[in-house]
């Protein structure tokens, strides 16, 4: 399976904005382009294509996908009737890895992957290793019954009770898993899919 490989942080200071999940991001600390004279560095005007392009990599980054598939997510959502952006944000926020990141089930997206791939999720009772898996509404995932005993999910309980999950997604402490109540949104997402659609839509 592809996936990104490199420098975590390179784009969050490069952009000037925290597109990880980390608590150690070190744009909190370091706040300007990476390199010998970011600090003194100036950052550029960007044109009206460089925003489109920068909005596409800044999505990309968060949710940890490679062009191949996030063009055609783009391609999906463009022939579905509707907003293409929302559409758009729904395969986002509907993928398996993410709803176990919303979930409070892992700390990142990246863990979030990684436990997905290592067959520790389970979707209606039937264990998906697979990160890209689109979560229906009305499913529930959950934490197998042999990883629950494993160290990985040691005091998940007491965690599940304090996750501040989206409206969409209702959290279980006691089963250790979420159920997908309607339709994935997310009202002020750090991005503009809008500007994405357009972008491909050159």
């Amino acid at each position: 399976m592809a996936r990104k490989i490199g420098p975590k942080h390179k784009l969050c200071r490069k952009y000037g904005e925290k597109l990880c999940d980390s608590a150690k991001c070190p744009l909190t600390k370091r706040p300007y382009p990476p390199g010998q004279h970011g600090p003194s560095k100036k950052r550029p005007k960007v044109s009206g294509y460089g925003k489109q392009l920068l909005e596409k990599q800044k999505v990309k980054r968060i949710y940890g996908i490679l062009e191949r598939q996030f063009s055609n997510y783009v391609a999906e959502a463009s022939k579905k009737v509707g907003d293409t952006s929302k559409i758009l944000l729904n395969y986002l926020e509907s993928r398996l890895d993410n709803v176990v990141y919303r979930a409070g089930l892992a700390s990142s997206r990246a863990a979030a992957r990684q436990m997905v791939n290592h067959g520790h999720i389970t979707v209606d009772g039937q264990k998906v290793d697979i990160a890209s898996y689109r979560v229906k509404v009305g499913q529930a995932i959950a934490a197998s019954t042999i990883s629950k005993s494993k160290k990985l999910f040691e005091g998940i309980g007491e965690k599940l009770q304090k996750v501040e999950a989206p409206s969409w997604l209702s959290v279980d402490s006691k089963t250790v898993g979420a159920k997908v109540l309607n339709a994935p949104t997310v009202e002020n997402p750090n991005f503009n899919p809008k500007v994405i659609i357009e972008f491909y839509s050159r």
